[in-house]
């Protein structure tokens, strides 16, 4: 173990790193092509409804998933919210308590009850034999997450869809450019949400998108995007704004150019930390199946206090204390947030396997803003952490889990 390591800054040193090293820095493709972008829409003097950049990004967004149609929006949450509207989603939508809120949000924003169902404790994504048993007479479609790019079990999840006359939603947010059995996450369900937000490993810096192979549902989301407008001055529809801006589709077109180099560092990020973070007992990695197209985008480990010796929210703390920006996801489940904890206080009793997971879970900074050399003293940091977990813990006046 490097003796400099001794001087963790939780224990009264200096931390490890001078700059902040971020979960989910933003890429940022080729900074030329982007900024000739932008100055041909300031020259065209069309900053949005529906210009020639984000027709151009929806073309070609829909070329590389293979789906008929893409249409652009300003962020996930309001495609999501279209998308419920659109399918005419209402009464109860089964969604996962594991998940980001917005999956929530966007069903109570409109009145929808979210249903919150429990997962599977292997994969994280939601368990088909739960959903099954969720489902009420109240229940009006599915809501299911790719968490972390892995695909949800699309089949099973489609079958029970089907069977009930469900409608179906993948929360594609986590997994742009994945793939499931060889075909592109974007062809499943009635339709898919993707984001684009800042965080995420391609960004258009705030957006999103609904991809969809249905041509009616496709025509009315265009619709709801902009208001209703099926023309200048007719509104035949009730709708809002969604649309997304040419600077995000310039954004958007440039980091499409530069996709494959991103999903690279990603991957070799994730192969570096397996490698530097094996071995080492209760830290259970987040693996993806590298036979599929996947894009890496997040370095996950469950943490099993019972055999690190320290819990998840300490090696957090740890880390961040040497600015290394590790973070608690999905902490602490959309069902003990607000307004969800008082509107469903007993939730909890039917989500054993995502009230176990929130306090296991975190994610581990990747992306272009980190390489191996930072990636190797971060290993080594965690590893410090479990090797001397009682004199953190003592530290800190926290008990271990040995």
């Amino acid at each position: 173990m490097d003796n400099d390591l001794l001087e963790l800054a939780i224990l009264g040193g200096r931390p490890a790193f001078e700059e902040k090293l971020h979960v989910g820095r933003p890429n940022v493709g080729e900074k030329a092509r982007l900024l000739s972008r932008i100055d041909q829409m300031l020259d065209r003097v069309w900053l949005s409804n529906n210009g020639p950049l984000v027709q151009e990004f929806e073309q070609k967004m829909a070329a590389l998933l293979g789906v008929k149609h893409v249409i652009a929006m300003c962020n996930a949450t309001i495609a999501l919210e279209i998308v419920t509207r659109a399918l005419g989603m209402d009464g109860e939508v089964i969604v996962p308590s594991f998940t980001f809120v917005a999956t929530a949000h966007s069903l109570q924003w409109q009145g929808v009850t979210p249903v919150f169902c429990d997962i599977d404790p292997e994969t994280h994504l939601l368990d088909p034999v739960c959903v099954e048993k969720m489902i009420t007479p109240r229940t009006t479609g599915i809501i299911a997450v790719h968490l972390w790019g892995r695909p949800c079990e699309i089949e099973a999840l489609t079958e029970i869809a089907d069977r009930h006359g469900l409608k179906l939603v993948f929360d594609a947010a986590h997994a742009f450019n994945c793939s499931h059995n060889g075909k592109m996450i974007g062809n499943f369900g009635d339709a898919e949400v993707f984001s684009f937000h800042a965080t995420k490993f391609f960004n258009t810096f705030e957006g999103g998108a609904i991809a969809t192979n249905n041509d009616e549902l496709a025509a009315k989301i265009r619709l709801m995007k902009n208001f209703g407008f099926a023309g200048y001055d007719k509104v035949i529809y009730v709708g809002t704004n969604g649309k997304m801006t040419e600077v995000c589709a310039a954004m958007g077109l440039t980091g499409l150019e530069s996709l494959d180099d991103f999903i690279a560092v990603n991957r070799a990020n994730y192969r570096c930390y397996l490698d530097g973070l094996a071995g080492i007992p209760g830290l259970k990695p987040v693996l993806y199946d590298e036979a599929e197209k996947c894009n890496y985008q997040y370095i996950v480990f469950e943490v099993d206090e019972a055999l690190t010796g320290i819990s998840r929210d300490l090696l957090v703390e740890v880390l961040q204390a040497e600015n290394v920006m590790a973070r608690r996801y999905f902490f602490p489940g959309c069902h003990q947030m607000e307004p969800y904890r008082s509107y469903f206080p007993h939730a909890h009793l039917l989500l054993p396997e995502t009230e176990r997971l929130v306090g296991r879970v975190m994610s581990l900074p990747t992306g272009t803003a980190v390489g191996k050399d930072e990636i190797g003293k971060i290993c080594n940091l965690m590893r410090f952490a479990v090797s001397h977990s009682q004199e953190i813990c003592g530290k800190l006046g926290k008990s271990g889990g040995r």
